[in-house]
């Protein structure tokens, strides 16, 4: 009889362990690639903890896919990779949809419509495209305001193109003097200006991008996610998190309300 209870017991204890590992694993990770230093999309903040509006929107896809969220920090160039590599699941970081980038990526369907914007010191003389000839001005390698000065450098005719690595360096850089002007993103532009003394935006540039979370190429995960983006366009989810970071309400018609497929193209 003790043996018999004591075994019982035995089993019991065995069986709690397993159940309790069981619910332990039970929720997989989503590893999560950004660009870190590119608020408000994404940021650490002075605990060293990932912030933004494309964090925020990940975590919630991550917990309705009842997935825990693993974000690391990467170079932009490396973001690709990460993807490409299978090293990411998603990647975040305001990134456009082009048709170079979906023969080798996955893309979710778009949350925002993005622009981008000339930057420059205040009292530049710089104040539209046409006063960029003969200046020097930069942008963030591999990024879509790149592709967009180097497709118009007969165009623009300006002097000299720097590449870099870092938003941080970039502006650092216009600051200085050492570049006239830079090209990025919009937003990420005016976030920036208003913690910086000095800078401003010269010119906006309508571009019709679409900024969406990318993913391995023909990831399983694509279209559970898509449908997961349907209900929070949807259910109110995604205009909170846009108002809570861009301090106001999406647009009715825009895309950060509206739901779509999976794209096959940038149109």
């Amino acid at each position: 009889m003790k043996f018999t209870r004591r075994a019982t017991l035995a089993f019991t204890s065995i069986s709690l362990m397993l159940i309790g590992t069981t619910f332990a694993t039970a929720q997989e990770t989503l590893n999560i690639a950004a660009y870190p230093a590119n608020p408000p999309w994404q940021f650490k903040d002075e605990a060293g903890d990932f912030k933004g509006f494309e964090v925020d929107v990940v975590t919630e896809v991550a917990s309705r896919l009842d997935r825990n969220v693993d974000i690391k920090g990467y170079d932009f160039q490396a973001l690709f990779v990460a993807a490409a590599s299978g090293r990411a699941d998603m990647v975040i970081s305001s990134l456009t949809i082009t048709d170079a980038r979906l023969e080798t990526q996955s893309f979710l369907q778009p949350y925002v419509e993005g622009a981008m914007a000339v930057g420059v010191r205040s009292g530049s003389a710089i104040e539209k495209l046409d006063d960029l000839a003969g200046k020097n001005v930069g942008s963030i390698a591999t990024s879509a305001p790149e592709i967009w000065l180097k497709e118009r450098e007969a165009e623009l005719g300006y002097a000299n193109y720097n590449s870099y690595t870092s938003v941080a360096n970039m502006l650092a850089d216009l600051r200085n003097g050492r570049v006239d002007a830079v090209v990025n993103d919009v937003v990420g532009l005016r976030y920036a200006f208003a913690q910086t003394e000095g800078l401003e935006v010269a010119h906006e540039i309508v571009t019709g991008e679409k900024f969406a979370i990318m993913m391995p190429k023909d990831s399983p995960l694509v279209e559970p996610a898509n449908a997961i983006l349907t209900e929070m366009k949807n259910d109110g989810t995604m205009s909170t998190i846009y108002e809570k970071w861009f301090g106001a309400k999406p647009a009715a018609n825009s895309l950060t309300l509206q739901p779509l497929p999976v794209p096959t193209s940038s149109e």
